[in-house]
């Protein structure tokens, strides 16, 4: 144990150098408190573990009690899915083997269960639209992040908007890393590292998209920004990222629950509206004011150390994030405007219906007494002749 302790001591040694965090000359000694002067300090990051755990069971309570009945007022129809019949073959293939059955795949199963082609193929359909999430479980989601966000981006800009660096960015270096803590500060912080923090926890029910990997990625990113950026007292660059982010994230949130709920035109333009903010928020705020003033202007000040590193690696990550969905952003966008199409999420996966050759062959099953309660009774002693 004492090995081990010696281990982690000189880890931690290691990593509290104050010449990877800090320019030459300055140290965590000049963030100590004293003068009646008070610093963001490394222990304080703890307070975000248990209001991580509060939002959890805050958005529990919401969406049971204010988003469900919200989904109903704006009239949140669910479509009615089919129901597959239990089929252990198929369900054992479909667990453990792949969901997307290959045509060889389906003539297998065919020969297996004695059922046709396109009663495979149904069978995988309609099983595979059990598995995606309800309308109901995407707009409680999206409600629920709505509020949030959109809280967020009124308490951030009441807390900045009588700060000179939401004007001049060049401001948030005068005097670091000397720089007073302001209570609004704090529970900017610790409220938006919590929010990240329950995202992180709740990724396991929530609905999975087709960018989950770039969205854990984000969440990831954000969380160790927003960290470091505490850390090290770049509150003041940490507080107009936030700033930024929430600015579109309630905009997007909130053409979500409208197209859930049918409300197709209030969808699209307010979806217009936050492609437009998020341009301008995303890809030119961030990278040529927030960016440049953090990669340019500290070298007019210091030189050069792996703190600097490590905080504009962090801010390219998610700029790179930011270009990604940008271009899904467009594609949408370019798709509304030149067609007028309905906004969809490129997103999601698509809700998959039955080829009306097999709705035909369906209607075909019922009248010969093969369908009973929605159920496909497959008699494995009938086979069609080939």
């Amino acid at each position: 144990m004492s090995q081990l302790a010696r281990m982690v001591s000189r880890v931690s040694a290691w990593f509290w150098n104050e010449r990877l965090w800090f320019p030459e000359g300055l140290g965590w000694a000049d963030l100590e408190d004293k003068d009646g002067r008070v610093y963001a300090k490394a222990s304080d990051l703890w307070v975000a573990l248990p209001i991580a755990l509060t939002f959890l069971v805050i958005r529990q309570i919401f969406e049971r009690f204010v988003a469900t009945p919200l989904a109903l007022l704006m009239g949140v129809k669910e479509k009615v899915r089919l129901r597959v019949s239990h089929n252990p073959s198929l369900e054992s293939f479909y667990c453990n083997t792949t969901k997307n059955p290959t045509q060889s795949s389906i003539e297998s199963l065919c020969k297996q269960t004695g059922c046709s082609e396109r009663q495979v193929q149904r069978w995988f359909r309609r099983r595979r639209n059990q598995d995606r999430p309800s309308l109901l479980k995407k707009f409680r989601e999206a409600s629920w992040r709505f509020t949030f966000y959109l809280l967020a981006f009124i308490a951030g800009l009441a807390a900045l908007i009588d700060k000179p660096w939401l004007y001049d960015f060049k401001v948030m270096w005068d005097g670091f890393p000397v720089l007073t803590l302001l209570p609004s500060q704090y529970w900017y912080y610790m409220i938006e590292l919590g929010f990240y923090g329950s995202l992180v926890f709740s990724v396991a029910s929530d609905v999975k998209r087709k960018d989950f990997k770039e969205q854990m990625v984000h969440h990831v990113a954000t969380i160790l920004l927003i960290s470091f950026s505490w850390c090290v007292n770049y509150i003041r660059a940490g507080t107009l990222i936030m700033l930024v982010h929430d600015s579109s994230d309630y905009l997007l949130e909130s053409a979500k629950m409208f197209n859930y709920a049918g409300w197709r035109n209030a969808c699209n333009y307010i979806f217009i509206f936050f492609a437009a903010v998020f341009i301008y928020t995303r890809l030119y705020i961030f990278p040529f004011y927030i960016i440049y003033t953090t990669y340019v202007y500290p070298l007019t000040m210091y030189p050069p150390f792996f703190g600097y590193y490590f905080l504009n690696c962090l801010m390219m990550i998610l700029q790179c994030l930011h270009i990604f969905w940008a271009i899904l952003i467009l594609r949408i966008a370019i798709r509304f405007l030149s067609a007028n199409e309905k906004v969809d999420d490129e997103r999601s996966d698509k809700e998959e219906t039955d080829e009306s050759g097999d709705e035909l062959e369906e209607k075909e099953e019922v009248k010969n007494g093969l369908v009973q309660n929605g159920y496909t009774i497959h008699n494995n002693n009938h086979r069609k002749t080939e």
